[in-house]
């Protein structure tokens, strides 16, 4: 497939090469992604305020949480070659404005069936951030700063993904009508990611090949790309699908080890899980970018003898330690798989990559701590909590020595 670029441009330039955006555009660029990835994970403090108010089980809770996931492997489906077509813009804005329609459904929710409407609005609104969005990074950066637009794009999505629980854990100690107060915070700042994407300065999009594939269709990588989409999901797909575990089942985890039930502390566990995934990419940007999946590895498998050592002690050190160490490992896994993809993937193709890649990170994340919820009410969360570890250990353990034995084929 002959690589060409995009030839014109929405929004014109106002410095730099010509048909180029100014180079301060790729810092507000990732602005809607963090956004987004926000209220990707706001709730997570305050179902402990649903359960008690609606009422349901832990298997429900990863039910609820799965839907998310249900959402977002959908939008994948579609975003990432319905962006490379037809153009960022007209993907993120629907996308964004489905995002706040989710944040009036949280605020509102009084049943399980709402809970989920909220989940499966907000993955779709992600899949079509983590596929469109990101490539907008890429696409204002330009082809001179794509290690930077990667690294950007990465942090933007786990800083937001951290951000999220966080802050809705303090306002929801601190203010009155705490899942109100919560959403209408997340809806003023979708509202100016709404914004920043009606003035980027987004290149149209080239005309399809003649004979071009479906537009709905499991996202794929060009020709000869394969191995580098095949090593990132070997990682980032053990690595996201320990943050998920955390996310999902980690209040309840601290409410076994703690006996509390304070939501600013199961959201600031979590946004220190995203801060190591955002430090961490800060740290290892400069190395190999098969080094930086073997790092991911490592910390995954090290998240999951640390989450088992907390359960079978009921100590809480070694529960922050396997938030942190999960954290590392979806950090380095995601942005050692958007790294390589970026690194070799033409403009044309990019959202579509970007869609593969969390595709093969998101499966994993939406079933096995669904297994895990379920398995937990059924023989106990600590049996349930060292199955899921020993499992995901194994997977995280397997994408490294995938990494190892692929490194030499790879830039």
């Amino acid at each position: 497939m002959a690589r060409t670029h995009p030839a014109h441009v929405d929004a014109a330039p106002t410095q730099g090469a010509p048909g180029s955006p100014p180079t301060w555009w790729v810092w507000p660029a990732a602005w809607p992604v963090t956004a987004v990835f926000v209220l990707s994970n706001a709730a997570t403090p305050l179902y402990v305020l649903w359960q008690r108010d609606i009422g349901f089980s832990k298997g429900t809770l990863t039910v609820i949480f799965a839907f998310y996931i249900v959402g977002l492997l959908g939008s994948l489906l579609v975003s990432g070659v319905l962006s490379d077509r037809v153009g960022r813009r007209p993907v993120l804005l629907p996308a964004l404005a489905l995002a706040m329609a989710a944040c009036l459904i949280f605020a509102t929710a009084s049943t399980v069936a709402a809970l989920v409407v909220a989940r499966l609005f907000t993955g779709i609104a992600v899949g079509a951030v983590v596929s469109a969005g990101m490539a907008a990074v890429t696409d204002v950066a330009g082809p001179h700063r794509k290690r930077l637009a990667a690294l950007l794009a990465s942090c933007a999505m786990v800083f937001g993904a951290g951000l999220g629980p966080f802050l809705a854990g303090v306002l929801s100690e601190t203010l009155p009508a705490p899942t109100v107060t919560v959403f209408l915070v997340e809806a003023a700042l979708l509202a100016t990611a709404f914004l920043t994407v009606l003035r980027m300065p987004l290149r149209r999009p080239t005309a399809p090949a003649p004979g071009a594939r479906a537009w709905i269709r499991v996202p794929g990588v060009p020709r000869g790309d394969g191995l580098r989409l095949v090593l990132g999901i070997a990682v980032f797909g053990p690595g996201i699908t320990a943050t998920s575990f955390v996310l999902s089942l980690g209040p309840s985890l601290l409410g076994g080890l703690l006996h509390t039930t304070d939501r600013a502390l199961a959201g600031a566990m979590a946004f220190g899980m995203f801060l190591a995934a955002t430090g961490v990419q800060f740290a290892v940007r400069r190395l190999r970018r098969p080094t930086i999946l073997l790092l991911g590895a490592v910390s995954t498998t090290a998240a999951m003898a640390a989450l088992v050592t907390a359960v079978h002690t009921s100590s809480v050190p070694p529960l922050i330690a396997a938030a942190v160490l999960a954290g590392m490992g979806q950090g380095a896994g995601q942005l050692g798989g958007l790294s390589l993809l970026n690194s070799s993937v033409p403009p044309q193709r990019l959202a579509e990559a970007n869609a593969a890649l969390n595709v093969g990170g998101y499966v994993p994340a939406g079933a096995l701590p669904v297994a895990a919820g379920y398995l937990s009410d059924a023989i106990g969360l600590t049996a349930g909590a060292t199955i899921f570890g020993a499992v995901l250990a194994a997977l995280a353990t397997t994408g490294g020595l995938i990494v190892l034995a692929g490194r030499r084929r790879i830039r």
